[in-house]
């Protein structure tokens, strides 16, 4: 690996990284949940800063550093603009009813105890049809969050199911852009690398899903009939609930599964939205403008306001207004700064070439094809936490690691597999990565509340480190592909 300007110690790589660490500590302990509320975003600026000054000190320019910058917020652009629609998708469908009457009909086919089960198994049925986590998270995933409160199930645990299922299908569904990133970084093809992730996948998301079910039969949840029955009468005598509502998810459903790109297919989504909630829903479009004016104009208030704004519909009943809110698009705006100010530091630790030098220091340390395996297992999720991206923490081990696993016989697949199997699940357990800060944004729910139930995301790594030391499935270099170990 050659540097461009000179090469950092092993020190000056880790000091941004520590001042990271140590003030995120102590931040978190002052603010609490509301670190993500601005505090966090200045501490990953300021890291990026202390990566700077060390880039300068070893002949790095300014111009360069911050090119670097831009290119990887850049590289985030299309993640941002997803974020912001997804505001406005989930505004026009709590106004249109489509949020409400999935609440509304879950509340009548799941229960407490099998709950948990079903939502992991819901999420990673649509996830592996639409190739996306986010877009799982953003539609069912908030209705099942709906569903479980109203069931009175721990929120991180249903957030966990709901990531367990969306995780599954974004790294197994030849539709996920990770899916296809893996094994093009890894120099294996898309379909041998999703057949070679089966193998530790399918234990994993097994082990998940009995996890969630033994957990469904001991708590149980605290929702009795009687609230249940409040909650659907609550629902039922403001909404005009009805089957035709979802015809507006089922379309970004098939815009997505016939690969149409995700930013059209989420507005067209959230436009189909606001036209259902003119048809069905005309009455609270009137009441959530809260406008003197023709009827025109009100109803065009009301949209727009769903669209960008906070909305509320107000039934009476305190736990169903809960979930019956919606910040739009504004509300995402926490989310999106977050994200940018985690690509500037993710830019300038990788621009400046002090990520790199990081995970040099960890290759010299690998001796085995167990270590090896738990190395790149390792520095994906490193890079997770540092630069903040699951795309840096896909690309950067993939191209550092390629080589060294040939040297070790090694078939590409296995490294394709590590990738995705450490990589994409595990992205979004940190908070000021663009996954956890999106999912937690999207779902209302805090990192930290839900990954200690992220069973799946949790178990991934674990199982495919597991597999390389025990020798399962470690497919080996051959003249003859044909005759590689099954």
């Amino acid at each position: 690996m050659t540097y461009k300007y000179q090469k950092p110690t092993l020190f000056q790589a880790l000091i941004p990284i520590l001042f990271l660490i140590v003030a995120l500590f102590i931040n978190v302990g002052i603010f609490g949940d509301s670190a993500l509320d601005g505090s966090n975003q200045i501490l990953l600026i300021l890291s990026g800063a202390v990566g700077a000054l060390v880039a300068l000190k070893l002949g790095m320019k300014w111009a360069d550093i911050q090119q670097g910058v831009v290119k990887t917020i850049s590289s985030a652009m299309a993640s941002i603009i997803i974020l912001l629609l997804i505001g406005s998708l989930a505004g026009t469908w709590l106004l249109s009813g489509v949020v409400p009457a999935m609440i509304y009909y879950g509340l009548q086919i799941l229960n407490p105890t099998i709950f948990l089960f079903a939502a992991c198994i819901v999420c990673a049925i649509v996830s592996v049809a639409t190739g996306s986590s986010w877009t799982t998270a953003a539609t069912v995933g908030i209705a099942l969050i709906g569903i479980g409160k109203a069931l009175g199930v721990h929120e991180g645990m249903i957030a966990g199911a709901v990531l367990s299922g969306a995780y599954f299908g974004d790294k197994m569904s030849p539709l996920s852009d990770t899916t296809n990133l893996a094994p093009a970084m890894a120099g294996t093809d898309l379909f041998t690398h999703i057949r070679y992730m089966a193998y530790t996948t399918v234990p994993s998301i097994s082990i998940a899903l009995i996890i969630f079910l033994i957990l469904g039969f001991m708590q149980g949840g605290s929702g009795s009939v009687g609230e249940t029955d409040a909650i659907l009468t609550a629902i039922s005598s403001k909404f005009n609930i009805n089957g035709w509502l979802f015809i507006v998810p089922a379309v970004v459903v098939f815009l997505i599964v016939k690969k149409m790109p995700a930013i059209p297919a989420i507005l067209i989504g959230a436009l189909l939205g606001g036209v259902f909630a003119l048809i069905f829903q005309p009455d609270i479009v009137k009441s959530v403008a809260d406008w003197q004016g023709s009827s025109t104009e009100v109803t065009f208030v009301g949209l727009m306001k769903s669209l960008y704004g906070e909305i509320s519909i107000i039934t009476g009943n305190a736990m169903v207004d809960e979930l019956l809110t919606s910040g739009g698009m504004y509300g995402m705006l926490n989310t999106v700064w977050l994200i940018i100010s985690a690509m500037i530091f993710g830019g300038v630790m990788e621009s400046s070439g002090l990520l790199k030098r990081i995970a040099e220091s960890v290759m010299t340390r690998v001796r085995s094809q167990g270590s090896l395996v738990a190395t790149t297992a390792g520095t994906t999720i490193f890079f997770n936490g540092t630069a903040s991206d699951q795309y840096l923490a896909i690309v950067v081990p993939g191209r550092m690691y390629a080589d060294m696993y040939k040297e070790k016989g090694l078939a590409p697949e296995n490294l394709s597999r590590t990738l995705e199997d450490s990589g994409t699940v595990t992205s979004c357990l940190f908070p000021w990565n663009t996954c956890g800060a999106y999912h937690s944004g999207v779902l209302g729910v805090a990192t930290g509340t839900y990954l200690p139930y992220a069973f799946f995301n949790l178990i991934s790594p674990l199982m495919t480190i597991t597999f390389a030391y025990l020798n399962i499935k470690i497919r080996k270099l051959k003249d003859n592909p044909e005759a590689a170990e099954e």
